[in-house]
């Protein structure tokens, strides 16, 4: 809005002209999410408790979690509209790359919504029928990843797939790149699903990988840094650094009242919306195999499920205490706290390792 109604007016007074800098709006994109969090964040909760979000305790998860009852869950509405208000103010809607990510994440914040809609509101224990919150993953990642392969962003980098510490593509997917890239999406808004399970712990991570992400947005849409590092340059990406600012700063904010004791719980509603919009800035930047280091705590909670369901089902045996791997640790005698703290240094870690990638290479 910003960029339209103020930045054209620096003709009459220069002053305005700062609005046309990606960094600068995105600096305010960040500043304006953390204030809407902290001022709309104690009316939701409240709201929330009174309509009884916070009365269930999921079953999967060890004993001592039962003391959590009564926190309201579905904070994710919180944390979109802190987002979608910020990048309304101060991003570019005239870049079809800002269009398709808030369309794409907001969907995915759709399916979330309902989800937790029918278990903390009306009861219903599983939510969403398990095959068809699949299928409207499915469907929304589907049309997204359509879009990128044959909409006005379709280059001949599109289908190229780049390793990191290597500079060169090393295949062209072609066609194949469709099913990788719904495959792509559908595991991303998943494993920051499963991640989801300790007070702050997602949302602390959320913070390092959309940090590292928003970096590489910014370098990989500068024609000259781009050259420079030997990264694909991606015309019109760094408009993105604008929208993962407005999810830093929505997690920043929403951390306020998620740590350790939490007030209120994301849920579905943002696990999966945030999971999905950093797997559409992987594929928009070209970055799709460096989200497996930037992400690599999400990835280790996804494949310790994985990993467990597998050997139960050939050997009937169990690998791990309990999944995703942080309920691992619970049962071993660590403190909610201590694994929270850890796993965010791993996670701070791995994004500086991500980003190190740039001039290994």
């Amino acid at each position: 809005m910003f960029y339209y109604f103020v930045y054209p007016l620096y003709e009459y007074f220069f002053a305005f002209n700062v609005f046309r800098y990606i960094t600068f709006r995105s600096v305010y994109a960040t500043v304006t999410a953390i204030l809407i969090c902290f001022i709309f964040g104690p009316p939701l909760i409240k709201k929330l408790k009174l309509i009884g979000t916070g009365k269930n305790v999921r079953e999967d998860t060890p004993e001592r979690h039962e003391r959590k009852a009564g926190t309201p869950s579905m904070g994710g509405i919180l944390m979109l509209l802190a987002i979608l208000t910020s990048i309304l103010l101060w991003g570019n809607f005239s870049n079809h790359y800002t269009v398709l990510i808030t369309i794409a994440t907001s969907s995915f914040c759709l399916i979330g919504f309902f989800d937790d809609y029918l278990k903390f509101v009306k009861g219903s224990s599983k939510g969403l029928h398990a095959r068809f919150k699949l299928c409207t993953q499915l469907l929304v990642s589907t049309a997204v990843v359509l879009y990128i392969y044959f909409g006005p962003g379709k280059s001949d980098q599109t289908t190229l797939l780049y390793v990191p510490f290597i500079n060169v593509p090393v295949i062209d997917l072609s066609f194949f790149y469709i099913p990788f890239g719904i495959l792509l999406l559908v595991g991303t808004s998943n494993a920051v699903n499963l991640t989801d399970g300790l007070d702050g712990l997602a949302t602390g991570l959320i913070i390092f990988v959309i940090s590292a992400y928003a970096g590489l947005c910014y370098l990989t849409g500068h024609v000259e840094i781009a050259r420079y590092l030997r990264i694909p340059y991606i015309t019109g990406s760094a408009e993105l650094t604008v929208f993962c600012m407005s999810i830093l700063g929505a997690s920043v904010g929403f951390l306020w009242f998620n740590s350790h004791p939490a007030e209120i719980f994301m849920g579905d509603t943002g696990s999966l919306s945030l999971g999905g919009s950093i797997g559409i800035v992987s594929l928009l930047i070209k970055k799709e195999i460096l989200l497996l280091i930037v992400g690599g705590v999400f990835a280790a909670e996804t494949i310790s499920v994985i990993i467990q369901v597998l050997s139960y089902k050939l050997f009937k045996k169990r690998v791990f205490l309990m999944t995703p791997l942080h309920h691992h640790f619970e049962l071993k005698g660590w403190s909610e706290s201590k694994i929270i703290v850890r796993f965010w240094i791993v996670g701070a870690m791995l994004a500086l390792v991500a980003l190190s990638t740039l001039k290994i290479q």
